[in-house]
């Protein structure tokens, strides 16, 4: 995500295009859901990349782990790694009924069963629909009171 690029994220279809070591050539297409939508619509633009930094070399941040341990700290919360907030989004999808076929594709995994290999094609309309589904819950988990008209719309 830290060489996330500005053209790859698109607010008409909330989607992001980010670089995969799966999907090399062409490669990944996720949902964007609303609230992450808004975080990133308010970043400031300074270059070609979402994650901008005016003191990086290359203009993008590195090292991403810096500031989220800083703002860790700054909420009182205990320390998690970014792979275990990836790994607490596989396991809370769960909380929501999502197929584990819909969160490994949004996740990246490549799949494991056959059908999933072979027969299995989401389009990102449906992923974005399930993916939705466990924004809407993880917000209110987190007592975050978040209108999904607060969203940027392109």
């Amino acid at each position: 995500m830290a060489a996330l690029k500005c053209a790859g994220v698109d607010f008409q279809w909330r989607s992001l295009r980010v670089a995969d070591k799966v999907e090399t050539v062409t490669d990944r297409v996720i949902p964007l859901t609303t609230y992450p939508a808004s975080l990133l619509a308010a970043l400031p633009r300074r270059n070609e990349w979402v994650f901008s930094s005016p003191a990086a070399a290359d203009g993008k941040i590195a090292e991403p782990r810096i500031a989220h341990n800083q703002v860790l700290a700054a909420a009182g919360l205990p320390h998690v790694t970014l792979h275990g907030l990836r790994r607490s989004f596989g396991t809370l999808s769960e909380w929501c009924e999502v197929p584990v076929g819909v969160v490994a594709q949004i996740m990246g995994h490549t799949a494991s069963a056959l059908a999933e290999k072979h027969y299995r094609r989401r389009p990102l309309d449906l992923l974005r629909n399930w993916h939705d589904k466990i924004e809407t819950w993880m917000l209110e988990q987190a007592g975050i009171d978040f209108k999904p008209e607060q969203a940027p719309c392109g």
